[in-house]
């Protein structure tokens, strides 16, 4: 006998022992998205002084057309493009991530002061070793790692709850804040000014040779999450069903906390610290796909539109000048902030 839960599933047997499922509308959703980003994408491509038309921007990505075509997109704007995809996914997954874990939407990265910590890493190396940017780079990477593990420290007792991470993770980030400030105070004027900027989360700048270190470190971090398989679904649905299910609930979560924070100070390393996608990205998929829980593949596809559609608006919206892409994202998550507001007070 089949049980109907509501939602239409597609099955795919490429072979009589192996099988998928996949549920129909966060699938169509999911694909949705990503050809919408894709199109944001190529319009991007093709803004700027240099204007083309979609058909040449494709011409120019297949190796054809006018080599000066090919130089503008392929060479000076296809890398910003391909960081604001993948980052953009990477703060979706970890807001999936941390959402899922806390069981709350406001368990995200931003909230619980992962993006603060990885800065504090990037002003220390300023402070005490240099400025180079893999310097920044590995700054903000082992400090954003650092803030997860003490907010997780500092959070535990007979195990994590989610509000008390939360709640840890604010006082955290508060104290963080303060010791920034000081950190700019200390720092020479040109050293504070970069560091401003920076802390505002920005594509300005970035090339092939972020692209790589960035898009292989988070296609590691993808596959650290795929072989845990569903277990991030389990942890949702609480801790005593989890663990009836086999799920070893604290290792499992810690995992999580670590791969979710990697993911993290990783699109901070790269950008600086951009706020409200992860926080935005998973609650917008879930309401769109109408999942249960939070999905990581349709919370992945929102954060790089997301992140792409507000680099598009951050380099031509106020043309000729660029605005850092955190400005366009705090203005999103203000405008997404009042929707949330004004729904639950209808309710």
């Amino acid at each position: 006998m089949s049980v109907d839960f509501g939602r239409k599933v597609l099955v795919l047997r490429p072979h009589r022992r192996a099988s998928a499922r996949f549920a129909l509308r966060p699938a169509l959703v999911t694909a949705t998205i990503a050809i919408t980003t894709l199109a944001v994408a190529v319009v991007a491509l093709g803004t700027g002084e240099f204007t083309l038309s979609p058909s040449q921007v494709v011409e120019a990505l297949a190796g054809e057309g006018t080599r000066a075509a090919r130089l503008v997109v392929v060479e000076w704007r296809l890398p910003r493009v391909l960081l604001a995809l993948i980052i953009g996914a990477a703060l979706g997954l970890a807001g999936a991530v941390f959402q899922a874990l806390t069981r709350n939407p406001l368990g995200s990265p931003d909230i619980i002061g992962l993006n603060v910590g990885a800065y504090t890493g990037v002003l220390v190396v300023t402070v005490f070793v240099g400025n180079g940017y893999y310097l920044i780079a590995g700054g903000a990477l082992v400090g954003g790692l650092v803030t997860a593990l003490v907010v997780y420290l500092f959070a535990f007792k007979r195990g994590v709850q989610g509000f008390r991470l939360i709640i840890v993770g604010i006082a955290i980030s508060a104290m963080l804040a303060s010791a920034n400030q000081w950190f700019i105070i200390k720092v020479d004027l040109q050293a504070a000014f970069k560091a401003a900027i920076w802390e505002q989360g920005t594509l300005n700048g970035l090339g092939w040779a972020q692209v790589t270190p960035v898009a292989v470190t988070v296609g590691a971090l993808c596959v650290a999450l795929l072989g845990y398989g569903h277990r991030l679904a389990l942890l949702e649905m609480g801790e005593d069903a989890a663990a009836a299910l086999g799920v070893r609930v604290e290792a499992t979560r810690l995992a999580y906390l670590i791969i979710g924070a990697a993911l993290t100070a990783v699109a901070t390393a790269a950008a600086g610290p951009i706020s409200f996608v992860a926080l935005a990205a998973p609650q917008l998929a879930q309401r769109l796909t109408r999942t249960p829980g939070i999905a990581l593949v349709p919370s992945a596809a929102m954060g790089a539109f997301l992140l792409m559609l507000s680099d598009w608006l951050a380099q031509w919206a106020f043309a000729p000048t660029q605005l850092p892409v955190g400005i366009v994202t705090v203005s999103v998550g203000g405008i997404y902030f009042v929707w949330l507001l004004a729904r639950q007070a209808r309710r």
